[in-house]
């Protein structure tokens, strides 16, 4: 029997971190296609507002605040989604933290919060969603990662390795999940034109719409391969690079962000807090 791919008009769509961003253009793509959407995120006016957007639409989103880091929260609010709206068959794990890392003014609280929010925070709605999808014998899991999860990034030393974690994360558990019907797919993006990038200080090779961004996300989900990634040109170039000796990839890494020439600081930095969710 075929692994099982979500679709149209056959239960819930759930987003986590709906309020912003990859996100919030997503909800309302699918919203358009006919697709029924559950939103999660912390901002519930921003969920209002993104709910009311899709009266019209053939599909519909209705909004379920919650914080990804409440595990009890997230547990109840799959449980009101399948109740008030029937059961969620797709689950993309979106919201996420970013908080720029440097090596001479390390934050151990800046590590431990971009990982409760990026990588516990998806396992607190992992949980309880794959128990459900389980039961009911097929479902559909879409974890977003990003290029910086490929290999080792400058100022991304925290939020690339909760992005590793997540394509490792989703690699391992879709060995058991495909044995319960239950399809496991990554996505991993490199520059999008979001709020998560608008206060990036550097050059961002292959900028690329959200909404273009979106509807690549949209095909490869119906496509159902394992991983997703875009715009290719760049991402394909990543992996590419992480292939080459550990000098070679270093020094090319320098020279293509010029962090040669980058001073140090060690009075700290100022963090961009930049959280979807």
């Amino acid at each position: 029997m075929p692994l099982y791919r979500a679709h149209a008009g056959d239960g819930v769509v759930w987003i986590t971190g709906a309020s912003s961003g990859i996100g919030r253009a997503l909800a309302l793509q699918l919203a358009h296609r006919g697709y029924v959407v559950a939103a999660t995120a912390r901002a519930s006016d921003s969920l209002d507002r993104l709910a009311a957007e899709s009266e019209r639409m053939s599909g519909a989103i209705r909004a379920f605040p919650c914080d990804v880091t409440d595990r009890d929260a997230m547990h109840g609010t799959v449980g009101e989604i399948e109740t008030l709206m029937g059961p969620i068959r797709l689950a993309v794990f979106n919201a996420g933290l970013y908080l720029p890392t440097h090596g001479e003014a390390i934050s151990i609280d800046d590590f431990l919060t971009t990982f409760e929010v990026n990588v516990f925070g998806t396992l607190h709605g992992l949980g309880p969603v794959v128990e459900r999808m389980k039961a009911n014998g097929r479902g559909h899991v879409v974890f977003v990662g990003s290029v910086s999860g490929y290999t080792g990034l400058p100022a991304a030393s925290a939020y690339g390795a909760t992005k590793a974690a997540l394509n490792n994360m989703a690699e391992s558990l879709s060995f058991d999940f495909e044995k319960m019907n239950i399809r496991t797919q990554v996505v991993n993006p490199g520059f999008i034109d979001t709020p998560a990038t608008e206060k990036n200080d550097f050059e961002m090779p292959a900028l690329m719409p959200v909404e273009k961004a979106v509807d690549a996300m949209i095909a490869g989900i119906e496509d159902g391969g394992f991983e997703i990634t875009f715009p290719r040109r760049f991402t394909y170039a990543l992996k590419i690079l992480r292939l080459l000796p550990h000098p070679l990839y270093f020094a090319c890494m320098k020279r293509l962000t010029g962090w040669r020439t980058r001073p140090l600081d060690f009075r700290g930095t100022t963090p961009v807090n930049v959280r979807s969710n």
